[in-house]
């Protein structure tokens, strides 16, 4: 029975681990897509979700009534999406996904205060190791990081780490009950709605402009399908505060991809905060599992 398990867990944590690779193509696709930041939103969950649609008829029978945490997943993804698309136009792509995947941190303290658990002294060091390092990469490249407006960029890809949170927390809380399938479905039919009205009220180009800008988003529809829903799939198995910290190979999926197509080589001071933030969010989950 232990070594079923155990091969469970291993089967679930390769499947999260391919989903946040996949994943890490999402802001290079953004970046790629000419359309509104929330349009672009709009258009990667309207894409997927007759495939998802498809999937939960052949999984779970059909997309069935929505569950009351997916759609309050659909409504987190909403506000993460459309503040993390806007963060990705502001700053550059390292910063926009290393600082949204901060997402460890506020999970495990979620827990934490849900649970009435007093944090240990680790986890406090941690979460100091975490702001610190995310601090030092959103400042390291002064006036010459890339994007319009770096500081608001950073400061939206923060707040996007809180929405990606709840909507961590609400995915695993809808798992427990509905298949993978049918909580994506729901979860999009909820965001999609949400993303085109904050797209008409920013007064976005809604359309992409050009071929390649309604190919960027037919793709983000692809990857939303294969990434969000593998880790979706792997939250029925795996606690979220594990998950979320797998999903820490996204930024670096991410940071290369945006040197490689964008040239936005991380200088020496962005690097080193990068990996102290990073060192920061996996030394939390440790403390997680230490008693306080």
């Amino acid at each position: 029975m232990t070594a079923s398990r155990d091969r469970g867990q291993a089967q679930a944590l390769a499947v999260l681990v391919a989903g946040a690779a996949i994943i890490g193509l999402a802001p290079i696709l953004v970046r790629l897509a000419d359309a509104g930041p929330a349009a672009v939103g709009f258009w990667r969950v309207a894409f997927a979700m007759p495939l998802l649609g498809l999937m939960a008829l052949r999984t779970d029978g059909g997309v069935g009534r929505p569950n009351r945490f997916a759609l309050l997943a659909g409504l987190a993804f909403a506000c993460d999406l459309g503040f993390w698309h806007y963060s990705i136009h502001f700053t550059s792509v390292a910063n926009a996904t290393v600082l949204t995947n901060l997402t460890p941190v506020v999970v495990t303290a979620a827990a934490w205060i849900f649970l009435k658990q007093r944090p240990a002294k680790l986890f406090v060091a941690a979460v100091t190791l975490a702001v610190a390092g995310a601090w030092l990469m959103a400042v390291g490249r002064g006036a010459h990081a890339p994007g319009a407006n770096p500081p608001l960029g950073d400061t939206l890809a923060l707040t996007t780490a809180l929405w990606y949170a709840l909507y961590f927390l609400a995915i695993s809380a809808a798992r427990r009950s509905v298949g993978a399938a049918r909580v994506m479905f729901w979860s999009s039919a909820a965001s999609a709605p949400l993303l085109l009205v904050a797209a008409l009220v920013m007064g976005e180009n809604v359309l992409p402009l050009t071929l390649g800008g309604w190919g960027a988003v037919v793709g983000l529809g692809v990857m939303h399908v294969a990434g969000q829903g593998s880790i979706a799939w792997a939250l029925g198995r795996l606690p979220a505060a594990t998950a979320s910290v797998v999903v820490l190979i996204q930024p670096v999926v991410a940071a290369l991809l945006g040197w490689l197509l964008f040239s936005e080589a991380l200088g020496p001071l962005q690097a080193l905060g990068g990996a102290i933030a990073l060192f920061g969010v996996v030394l939390s989950q440790a403390a997680s599992r230490r008693p306080a």
